[in-house]
């Protein structure tokens, strides 16, 4: 497994497809090697290490790898190659491991507008890139349906879905530009905000542990897990289950079923969801609670339609 920049403890979709790695090393008996990235020119030289290592699979983590994927799948189509949150190439030893994650993003938006008192609540991202846009999307429209469930104006900062226009910090690194950009949202009036930047979250969490009554919404991973040190202002998490998907691709490869067919995870399939509310369960009234769990239903069951321009096909 070769990581995005974020390495292999970022506390997000690194550190939870490592997981899923390690997972298949101790269930499957499988022998494991990675590389961490720290910029993106290190991104073709690890993959080519795991060549020289003998790795028959390799997962590269994140949108930023498919050009090297691309490159070294092309140039040893006899290994295989799985790549996390890209659905962009085409070639026979390369599957795609992506998640809707505008369905569960959009519970999340609809519980941030229930939760906040304000009226205003925020999100923002690390880069503007699809698997980075695609929650901030999902988040506006749940905002907007629990408007217009509840007849209420909480507005949204930080995102126009419309204009696919918004507020990102540049890297998924530099997490004063979160704790900054955080600040910012909160000066504004936020009191639920959403980072979708990886480690450059925990700079929002620290910004709102500071601040009087303000929580955040975790992405990727379930944040009261990970980040122990803010469970007190995590309202929630959506997740991804890349761990899962990596576990099941090893899986699939180690009994010859590998193929390049895409999985995509949804709400449907448990590909994704939103965290428990933790710390904050007897803080949600419960008609929220049950409407949320009634969206989740409408949405696994195709009732309701979430949409996406990042969504994948």
């Amino acid at each position: 497994m070769v990581s995005d920049q974020g390495g292999f403890e970022d506390k997000s979709f690194n550190q939870s497809g490592f997981e899923g790695l390690q997972q298949a090393q101790t269930e499957l008996g499988v022998q494991i090697k990675w590389a961490e990235s720290k910029n993106a020119s290190d991104f073709a030289p690890n993959l080519a290490s795991m060549k020289t290592q003998n790795c028959d699979l390799t997962f590269t983590v994140g949108y930023m790898l498919a050009d090297a994927t691309e490159a070294q799948a092309t140039a040893n189509p006899d290994d295989d190659f799985a790549i996390i949150d890209d659905n962009s190439i085409d070639l026979p030893n390369v599957k795609s491991l992506v998640f809707k994650t505008s369905d569960a993003a959009f519970l999340a938006g609809y519980l941030a507008a229930a939760y906040s008192t304000t009226g205003t609540v925020a999100t923002f991202g690390g880069m503007q890139i699809p698997s980075v846009t695609i929650f901030m999307d999902g988040f506006v429209d749940g905002v907007a349906q629990y408007n217009q469930d509840y007849s209420k104006t909480v507005k949204v900062l930080g995102w126009d879905k419309a204009s696919q226009n918004g507020s990102f910090t540049g890297d998924f690194e530099d997490q004063s530009k979160g704790q900054n950009t955080t600040k910012n949202f909160i000066d504004q009036g936020a009191d639920v905000i959403m980072p979708v930047a990886g480690p450059v979250g925990n700079g929002a969490a620290a910004a709102a542990l500071e601040a009087d009554n303000v929580a955040v919404i975790w992405v990727d991973a379930d944040g009261f897990e990970t980040n122990p040190q803010y469970q007190d202002i995590l309202l929630t998490s959506v997740m991804k289950e890349i761990g899962a998907s990596v576990f099941d691709t090893i899986k699939a490869s180690e009994s010859g079923s590998f193929t390049n067919d895409p999985y995509i995870g949804t709400l449907a399939n448990g590909g994704v969801g939103i965290a428990p509310y933790h710390n904050f369960d007897s803080k949600i009234p419960q008609d929220i609670k049950d409407k949320i769990t009634q969206l989740s239903d409408d949405i696994s069951s195709g009732k309701l339609q979430v949409t996406s321009p990042s969504d994948p096909k």
